[in-house]
């Protein structure tokens, strides 16, 4: 016997080309068939999947509940050929209360909790649809959708669910794609179905009107968001946004005139542990100086207890940093992206989202009403012809009794179809009765009165509309307010962007910064340490140190013409040797920092480049906002940036490493925020060793040999700025420096 063979087909294309088509038609798999939501019933595939096997597992809300395994043994087995995990993740979520708004699935068992743990294995929990869920699939034997075969043929699935609820607003949406994602949040059922109604009524309703009847996102978890309407208006009508949503807190006042903070509502998908740790781990490491301890006392509800440090801490100063710090407020992003009725994904505003949803509802309106047309005309077909075999009994029993194919003979006889030729075939004998035959007159006037109000609707479609709206009536009171589905997430003013004390962010305490020769950094506790005891690697010094507090802000100035600024409370402290500052912030391998200070509001420095050219800056001027810094000084190869020093005076001090000296007046160097300055002294050789400021009626000091020397008169060195100078007073260091 001759075996066939299929010869390959080999064909030349560029590799680039090849890996684009192949890459765009996973882009697009990714897209369509597993991240983006179907406006029309608000489901992913994997999501329509489960909800419709469990309906063929007939899981109703009023019957008993299966083992998960055994739904997630279906969906994968004939509709979505996936690892089990992904399935059961997906079921377990439409069944939590606080992920989802309208859960779709009712779970028996562990289905996980909001402090972040995870539910039981499948084979342990059960699960059935719930009431929303048979809203979703209602008319789904009517025709009312398409179906298409399943991935291996053996069997059909629906395209999309008929969906009389309004489940992509009402439970949101989120999801990453190749290239785009959505992030829908849920709403207020009966809020979304107000939306609607008045949408029917005025198809070009404007944002504000709809934003009247639902405001905007409802929480399964509650919450408060503190966002501006207009922020919010824009949201919806771009298809864009962002959403601050806090915590809901209150004060509870406790004896002796004590109080203590009760947080009942958590911003949405964060889960309760995580966020008890991370306060827990704030107040360890001393960043919530007015917080004393935090305690979860929740059981169904949720509480958590936060202990002020004393009665005097301000409430709203204390929630103020933790909203700041932790997951108390959070950003939820709104991007309403779906596949619209045609399968094509994009992002739509609110009112596209809620028009596409009456769209689907009218279209599955129509397919319905047909497909109960025919059936009752169908129906009205088969009565005729049983009317007619009870006018004539006798003989169409003599017929039957007679005839060896009796169909033909009594289709010609009394001019029926084939399908009143069956019925009348198919009777059974009880039916041969005179009661019989009026019930199926009464049938017959009762389906033809529904005819024409079908026939009526189908030709109208005002009279359609009115019928949607009923619908929609129907499900605001079915899951809406008055099923006490009241609204949970509430509404606040957006708050004013004011500075948060550091006091509240940072415990205050004294450290003294030390910096070392070879550029590492470190803090110790408290003031007037003997800083050269400290120990330091080997074959390092120290070279700078500040006495400051850990709310500070450390100014650092280097080589390079750069202002650095570094919190306190970030300085490693403890045992160790520190880190390297070049780690904290960006300082170039060949800059040193020549100056460490406090940052205060108001104050004035004296900066200078080595070939004697300086000016006076403000401090607020120099703060840096990053890690990079601010450039203050401009060099010209090869100056280096030499000194900074605090203006303390109105007579600046400049010794060169000629060891020449010269004072002038402050009021003769100019103030500015950046540039190359002034010639603060002139050098035949050599450049800048040190600057200082003093009050001229109090006289120049300076250190030498560990005693500080004060009180000098320097009258005779007292010149204009840009002199040489002259050789210093008696006594001053002969490394050139005040200090």
């Amino acid at each position: 016997m001759k075996k066939s063979s299929t010869a390959a087909v080999i064909v030349e294309k560029p590799f680039a080309d090849l890996l684009g088509e192949r890459y765009l038609a996973y882009a697009l798999s990714t897209i369509t068939a597993r991240s983006l939501p179907d406006v029309r019933d608000g489901l992913k595939p994997v999501h329509r999947r489960l909800l419709y096997a469990m309906s063929e597992l007939r899981l109703a809300p009023n019957l008993p509940p299966k083992k998960s395994a055994r739904v997630v043994g279906d969906v994968i087995g004939k509709f979505h050929p996936h690892g089990d995990t992904a399935v059961y993740d997906a079921l377990v979520r439409l069944a939590q209360d606080f992920s989802v708004r309208y859960p779709l699935i009712a779970g028996q068992g562990n289905f996980g909790n909001i402090d972040g743990d995870n539910a039981a294995a499948m084979r342990y929990t059960e699960a059935r649809l719930t009431e929303v869920a048979r809203a979703l699939l209602d008319g789904l034997e009517e025709n009312a959708v398409d179906f298409r075969p399943t991935y291996d043929g053996g069997g059909m699935e629906p395209l999309v669910l008929p969906a009389a609820f309004p489940n992509l607003l009402a439970n949101g949406a989120s999801g990453i794609a190749v290239g785009m994602a959505t992030s829908i949040p849920p709403h207020n059922a009966g809020e979304i179905c107000d939306a609607l109604l008045h949408l029917v009524k005025t198809p070009q309703a404007t944002f504000d009107k709809l934003l009247s009847f639902m405001p905007g996102p409802d929480f399964p978890t509650g919450g408060v968001i503190v966002e501006d309407r207009a922020s919010i208006k824009d949201a919806y009508a771009t298809g864009r946004g962002s959403l601050r949503l806090r915590a809901r807190w209150r004060e509870e006042h406790l004896k002796q005139g004590q109080y203590q903070i009760v947080i009942t509502e958590i911003p949405y998908q964060v889960p309760k542990s995580r966020l008890i740790e991370k306060i827990a781990e704030l107040i360890t490491a001393r960043k919530l100086p007015l917080l004393d301890d935090v305690r979860d006392e929740s059981a169904e509800d949720i509480r958590l207890v936060l202990v002020p440090k004393s009665r005097n801490v301000d409430a709203g100063t204390l929630m103020e940093s933790l909203f700041r710090l932790t997951d108390l407020e959070t950003r939820f992003a709104v991007n309403l992206n779906a596949l619209d009725g045609k399968g094509v994904p994009r992002v739509m505003n609110l009112r596209e989202m809620l028009q596409a949803f009456l769209d689907h509802r009218h279209a599955v309106l129509l397919r319905r009403s047909k497909y109960r047309l025919a059936q009752i005309e169908a129906r009205l077909e088969v009565l005729a012809g049983l009317l007619i075999a009870y006018l004539n009994l006798d003989r169409l029993i003599r017929i039957i009794r007679t005839e060896d194919e009796p169909r033909p003979v009594i289709m010609k006889t009394f001019r029926l179809s084939e399908a009143q030729a069956e019925a009348i075939l198919n009777m059974r004998l009880r039916s041969l009765r005179k009661l019989e035959e009026m019930e199926i007159k009464g049938e017959e006037k009762k389906l033809a009165s529904e005819r024409g109000q079908l026939k009526k609707l189908l030709a109208d479609e005002k009279r359609r509309w009115e019928k949607i709206s009923g619908e929609i009536a129907g499900i605001k009171e079915r899951f809406g307010k008055k099923a006490g589905d009241a609204r949970r997430t509430g509404f606040a003013e957006a708050p004013v962007l004011e500075d948060v004390p550091v006091d509240a962010m940072v415990e205050r305490e004294s450290i003294t910064v030390l910096l070392s020769e070879k550029g590492w950094i470190r803090a110790m506790r408290g003031h007037g340490l003997d800083t050269a005891a400290i120990t330091l690697k080997e074959g390092d010094r120290p070279a700078l140190n500040l006495e400051a507090e850990t709310t500070d802000k450390i100014l650092l100035f280097a080589s390079n013409g750069k202002f650095y600024t570094l919190p306190a409370d970030r300085i490693p402290r403890g045992r160790g040797f520190g880190e390297p500052v070049r780690l904290m912030i960006d300082l170039p391998q060949e800059a040193d920092v020549v100056h460490l200070g406090v940052f205060k509001p108001g104050q004035s420095y004296i900066v200078g480049s080595s070939d004697g050219r300086g000016f006076i800056v403000k401090s607020d001027a120099v703060l840096a906002q990053t890690k990079s810094g601010k450039q203050v000084l401009n060099l010209e190869p090869p100056a280096r940036a030499g000194a900074c020093v605090v203006l303390a005076g109105d007579t600046i001090a400049v010794i060169g490493t000629n060891r020449k000296f010269l004072a002038f007046p402050a009021r003769e160097a100019p103030e500015m925020t950046r540039g190359r300055g002034v010639i603060l002294q002139k050098y035949r050789d050599g450049g800048l060793s040190d600057i200082t400021s003093f009050n001229r009626k109090d006289g120049l000091s300076w250190e030498s040999g560990g005693r500080t020397r004060a009180g000098v008169d320097v009258k005779n060195w007292i010149g204009a700025r840009a002199q040489a100078g002259k050789l210093p007073p008696e006594g001053f260091p002969r490394n050139n420096r005040f200090k």
